[in-house]
Order: C-alpha cells, then structure tokens, then sequence
C-alpha cells in the first residue's frame, strides 16, 4: 500500500456528485460499500495481480445506498496484489475441500508498487481534486 498525499482527505461532498465525477474518470465502486464506508476504485494493472488507485470515503449524513447523503473523503492510496503463479502450495483435494477452497493463497498481498503507478496514481489524484474541489 503506498498512501497518496491529497487535499481530498477529509473534504465534504454529496455522493451523488462524487460518483458523477469518479465514474466519469473510469472509477468505480459498484461492490465495494457497506452502508457507512466505501472506496472509489480504479484499475490501473491486472498483469499478474492487480494494482488499483483506491479513494476511501465515509458517509457523514445519511447512508451510502441514499443519493443525498454526504460523504466524507478519505487519504487516497495505491493498492497492488500479486497471484500465485502455478498450484497452491496449501491445495486439499477433493470435492467438498474444492467447493470451499478454490482459490490460491496471494503470492505477495501487499506487492510493491511499480514507480510508474505511483506518477499515474498522483496524477489521476490531481484530476480528481481539479474535478471536485474547483
């Protein structure tokens, strides 16, 4: 995880329009809400894993599946998982074992971040703070 200094941390705004201008940037946040908090994501890689620019938010008046709620933003920061290349090194086998363990342990959950994700990163980070707080 590599945290992205921003003058979004800690701003006030209206879900709405801050799902207009992030979706409008190729961010989303479709699965990633719970009533009380949330992220705007953007994927940035997903060679070998994954790497995303990640916005956290918290709502502060009202809940999040309410358009009218207000929202507070968080720090925002950079995200990268890397995939176990070839079979799981803890694999039962199975059926019942398969049905529930199907998917292999992380090669590295907290991957480092390729430099040239960081500037993209910072960059999309400028966009959004043009975006919404201009």
């Amino acid at each position: 995880m590599k945290p992205i200094k921003s003058r979004l941390e800690n701003e006030l705004c209206a879900l709405n329009e801050a799902e207009e201008v992030m979706k409008g940037l190729g961010f989303s946040y479709g699965g990633n809400w719970d009533y009380d908090h949330g992220y705007f994501d953007y994927k940035l890689d997903d060679e070998v894993g994954y790497t995303f620019l990640r916005v956290p938010f918290k709502a502060v008046d009202g809940e999040l599946d309410k358009k009218d709620t207000v929202i507070q933003l968080g720090e925002p920061f950079l995200l990268a998982h890397k995939y176990q290349i070839g079979l799981d090194d803890n694999a039962e086998a199975g059926n019942i074992s398969g049905s529930f363990n199907q998917f292999s342990e992380p090669q590295d959950p907290d991957a480092s971040i390729d430099k040239k994700w960081i500037s993209i990163g910072e960059d999309l980070v400028k966009k959004i703070e043009t975006a919404l707080l201009n």
